[in-house]
């Protein structure tokens, strides 16, 4: 289906959140947030004690020499980054760690806390899940909202998803209960590549954030590494017959549901992308 086009209004404190584990199909999500970090240059302003959230036999610290050649202990944690985009001038917050094991309900209230205090108003929650898309056509991103409001005034979808959620649906529930306008984005990684990197999910959430935020994005080399991942995938499936005719079927039935996807909206969309990357290429 076809995103319409979405923003936060300008110049607003945003949260973007992606955690590790359960919720993060080939790191798409976490690299995601990475990237933001590396390329705005992101500070890190809190870090939440791993003691009250993490089981430290399910996720380890890890040992290490450090810099001065002394062995340091790296414990599993979240950290709370903040940076200031260049363009717009909008402060966006990273909240990066891995699903906690435990103290879910007060993990949200530590990270919405800290929110507050920074001024935030919107919090987007990132994901990544496996499913039946082929890596050849563009990944799925779908944008969702529980809040009816954020969905009229964004044009984005009701999130109708039942089951088993993880901590991105948690921390989402526990923004909008708060009042705070809640969105959350999810790339469809190709089950049949699960493995990280997906350089081209995490292309994927980065062109959505790019529409929310208001501000291109230096993809640096994210695009040939996406390039490469799926050049890599190509041989590999010419390689098995069953998983190439598996991939042909895959992208027999998207082409045939995506059919309206050269829309005046969608190549709206793109021409504004175009114009952002070119302004900003310019000085303009």
């Amino acid at each position: 289906m076809t995103e319409p086009g979405i923003d936060l209004p300008e110049r607003e404190p945003v949260m973007l959140a992606a955690f590790e584990g359960w919720n993060d199909a080939g790191a798409a999500a976490s690299q995601t947030l990475e990237h933001l970090a590396d390329v705005w240059g992101a500070e890190e302003v809190a870090q939440l004690d791993p003691e009250d959230y993490h089981d430290f036999q399910v996720n380890r610290p890890t040992v290490a020499a450090g810099p001065t050649g002394a062995r340091e202990i790296t414990w599993p944690t979240t950290r709370v980054s903040v940076l200031t985009t260049p363009r717009t001038g909008r402060i966006v917050v990273l909240v990066h760690g891995i699903e906690p094991s435990m103290r879910w309900r007060h993990y949200c209230t530590e990270l919405l806390d800290i929110a507050a205090n920074l001024g935030v108003r919107s919090v987007v929650t990132l994901g990544a899940l496996l499913a039946d898309v082929p890596h050849t056509r563009p990944i799925p991103v779908t944008t969702t909202s529980e809040d009816p409001d954020v969905q009229a005034i964004l044009g984005v979808e009701p999130n109708t998803y039942e089951g088993p959620t993880g901590i991105v649906g948690i921390l989402q529930n526990a923004a909008a209960t708060r009042g705070l306008r809640a969105l959350s984005l999810w790339a469809a990684v190709p089950h049949y590549v699960a493995h990280a990197p997906s350089p081209k999910a995490t292309l994927a959430l980065l062109t959505r954030i790019e529409e929310l935020i208001g501000e291109p994005v230096p993809l640096g080399d994210l695009a040939d590494d996406s390039a490469a991942w799926q050049h890599g995938v190509d041989e590999l499936a010419s390689e098995d017959s069953e998983i190439a005719e598996y991939v042909r079927q895959l992208e027999e039935a998207k082409d045939t549901a995506e059919l309206p996807e050269a829309t005046g909206e969608a190549i709206a969309r793109e021409f504004e992308r175009y114009l952002r990357r070119r302004d900003k290429g310019t000085g303009g």
